[in-house]
């Protein structure tokens, strides 16, 4: 029997609208018992000090990318296990742009059992199946065929945008009656042309080719229209402008069954900062403007939109040591987030801590179709152990992978994750 017992943690469960401090006993991988005070807890029970720390729901991150297999060089999946446990994920979407793609039952299948094959206590990774063969948005793949595979799976995605209006009403129509989340990323790629920053002064001033906001805009009201006419479902990834938020609140009223995410770097960082050319912050979609930072902020605040992913993207340090215009898009962050986020905005007084933890638990699991973990007695222990105020540095080290491609390396951090908790662990 595997028996712990957290004395006087602070207990922080959005999808059950609690934040109290109780005592909480775990039991061989399930809540026993949670009560202002526990006496007698069995024999031999590893007894922590909750303490101003806090006991919260394990993270969703509804999508990363993988480097293996194809790219082990950049970081392994056993890398990306270690920080997601790392930075509290529980639970990741995995895009379909590995080597091979994720877009035939055999290459998610092989892809499972190397997943299978780390480590605990590990994450669950939910492989995201490719809408299109080879994730090139030329042809469908098997939907169905992908669908009634018996693997777990967090839907359909690309990883990258579909710019055949014909093909994506075709993809839409099919995925309806699979009863599959859908995840789409609205990108015109003719209007972003050679283009590596958001257009505007801040863009201009730094000589940097800027993409209009109506590269993001355009292609979300094709998918808007789309989803009028054939009422599939879908999740749109990667927001990252202020008018992005306004289509989506607008969308909502007509209640279109549409959710919504950005990434947390676009919640922490702007335009403003990629004037500093460091390559880490090319990103795709770029940094918004200030406007469009704000206008994301107050979009997750008020559940406009839903969730916060955390969209890690591994390079090797070759990779990403170029110039900012030759840099590959993409940062790290599954050990990264969760910290970060809870200085700018929950240490701050900005947001609360159910704020922040909402789009990171309930709110991902729902735009995934699946409850996220419950900090209640007889459920399975999905969760994490916070210390807001233990300190610590961002190095090679405590990102726990060997890509190192991130604006915030050696900078210093108070809040940092103990512990995690999930069915792998036992």
């Amino acid at each position: 029997m595997t028996s712990t017992l957290l004395r006087q943690v602070r207990i922080v469960d959005p999808g059950l609208q609690i934040d109290q401090i109780a005592d909480v006993l775990m039991v061989d991988g399930k809540f026993q018992a949670i009560a202002p005070t526990l006496a007698d807890p069995p024999e031999e029970t590893q007894v922590i000090d909750g303490t101003g720390k806090l006991l919260a729901p394990g993270l969703i991150d509804l999508y990363s990318n993988s480097s293996e297999p194809g790219n082990e060089s950049r970081e392994s999946l056993a890398d990306l296990m270690a920080g997601a446990i790392a930075g509290g994920f529980t639970r990741v979407g995995i895009l379909p742009t590995t080597l091979p793609p994720l877009d035939t039952p055999g290459a998610i299948h092989h892809f499972v059992t190397l997943a299978q094959q780390s480590v605990t206590p590990r994450p669950q990774l939910l492989p995201w199946a490719a809408l299109t063969q080879g994730t090139k948005g030329e042809q469908m793949t098997e939907l169905a065929e992908l669908a009634a595979s018996n693997i777990p799976l967090a839907g359909f995605a690309n990883g990258q945008p579909i710019s055949h209006p014909v093909l994506l009403r075709r993809l839409l129509e099919y995925a309806k009656p699979l009863n599959q989340p859908v995840a789409l990323w609205p990108c015109d790629l003719a209007l972003v042309g050679n283009g590596i920053a958001r257009d505007g002064s801040l863009a201009l001033m730094g000589g940097l080719a800027g993409i209009p906001v109506a590269a993001e805009t355009a292609a979300l009201a094709l998918i808007v229209e789309l989803v009028q006419e054939i009422g599939t479902p879908v999740h749109l990834m990667r927001l990252s402008t202020a008018r992005s938020v306004q289509l989506i609140e607008r969308t909502k009223a007509e209640k279109l069954p549409i959710t919504a995410s950005t990434t947390w770097m676009h919640l922490m960082l702007s335009t403003s900062d990629t004037l500093s050319y460091d390559p880490n912050l090319r990103l795709s979609p770029p940094l918004g403007n200030p406007e469009d930072q704000a206008a994301l902020i107050a979009g997750i605040k008020a559940g406009v939109v839903e969730a916060i992913a955390v969209d890690h993207s591994p390079y090797t340090y070759e990779e990403k040591t170029v110039a900012f215009e030759d840099a590959p898009p993409g940062a790290i962050g599954l050990a990264l987030a969760f910290p970060t986020l809870w200085q700018r905005f929950v240490a701050s007084g900005e947001w609360t801590a159910t704020e922040l933890l909402a789009p990171l638990t309930t709110h991902p699991a729902s735009c995934l179709r699946q409850n996220a973990g419950k900090i209640a007695v007889g459920n399975p222990v999905e969760a994490l152990l916070f210390n807001p105020q233990a300190e610590w540095t961002i190095e090679r080290e405590t990102v726990r992978s060997p890509a190192q491609n991130t604006p915030f390396l050696h900078q210093h951090l108070q809040g940092k994750v103990t512990q995690v908790w999930t069915q792998h662990s036992y």
